[in-house]
């Protein structure tokens, strides 16, 4: 820590720069490969609790995140270390595949930007400190929740628990709030969402949103006390919902269709995480 601290400030955002875009590029492949692995196992589970056997079981394995090379989605190839530098490689090639010419989806150099935009941001607000590094685990983590449950409506425990406890850890030594006001934001932000929820399918006999919503919430109020959790709410519901209504002002979407949740909370905490105390009084004054 004193070593990050010593550095100047140039090479020190240079360095994290560099970190935010390996961290993005691997973000991607969880992304991609995580709910395929949960969905496989799911599969397996099932299968072995219901005692079926036979041709039907799933043989084909999904390459874990760590492990197996990355390949074109369309041909399959395996894609050359020089070919899966961040951002670089997809300028090089103009956003194709080097095999077979298919178009290479934009989102990929979009997640290794953004987690190195965010990266920064996060180390020029709180510095080369604990709180620095918590908060690049913290932005990681999220953008991983926020892709997933953009692609699935998912947000796994394997990501949100061990945020919610991490926060609590990081607590017990005062990093982000006191300890106490972090547990009460982690029973509060899973209540406040858990009784909605069930307000709401009462009401309209529909569910609004997922028990990970809950989760998320939870983790971020464990993370900077419950003093936040409005803040977030409004945040996260209010754009939200201005989102959702322009999407289906400008026919993009039915009234009938989903939004994930997930991805505004995971805004609204970062939010919280770099704004700090500006942010609450921001709203407050409204």
């Amino acid at each position: 820590m004193e070593y990050l601290a010593a550095l100047h400030p140039a090479t020190l955002y240079a360095l994290v720069v560099v970190l935010g875009l390996l961290v993005g590029s691997f973000l991607n492949v969880v992304i991609l490969r995580f709910p395929a692995a949960l969905l496989h196992d799911w599969k397996c589970q099932c299968r072995e609790l219901l005692g079926l056997e036979g041709d039907e079981a799933p043989h084909e394995t999904p390459a874990g995140i760590a492990s197996g090379r990355s390949r074109c989605p369309s041909c399959s190839h395996p894609i050359a270390w020089y070919d899966n530098i961040p951002v670089a490689s997809w300028l090089i090639l103009r956003g194709r595949c080097r095999k077979c010419g298919t178009a290479i989806s934009m989102r990929y150099p979009v997640v290794e930007l953004l987690t190195a935009i965010l990266s920064v941001l996060v180390i020029w607000q709180l510095g080369p400190t604990t709180a620095g590094l918590a908060g690049l685990v913290f932005t990681w983590t999220l953008i991983a929740a926020a892709g997933i449950d953009l692609d699935h409506k998912l947000l796994p425990d394997q990501l949100t628990l061990p945020l919610l406890w991490l926060g609590l850890t990081l607590n017990v030594f005062g990093v982000f709030t006191d300890l106490e006001s972090a547990v009460v934001g982690a029973v509060a932000g899973y209540l406040v969402l858990w009784l909605v929820f069930h307000l709401f399918r009462l009401v309209t006999g529909k569910e609004g949103m997922g028990y990970g919503d809950f989760k998320l919430l939870a983790a971020i109020g464990a993370w900077f006390g419950w003093q936040v959790l409005p803040t977030v709410i409004l945040l996260a519901s209010g754009v939200g919902a201005v989102l959702g209504l322009g999407l289906i002002a400008l026919r993009k979407m039915g009234r009938e269709v989903p939004i994930a949740f997930g991805p505004f909370l995971a805004a609204a905490g970062w939010l919280v995480l770099v704004g700090g105390d500006a942010i609450v009084d921001f709203w407050l004054l409204f």
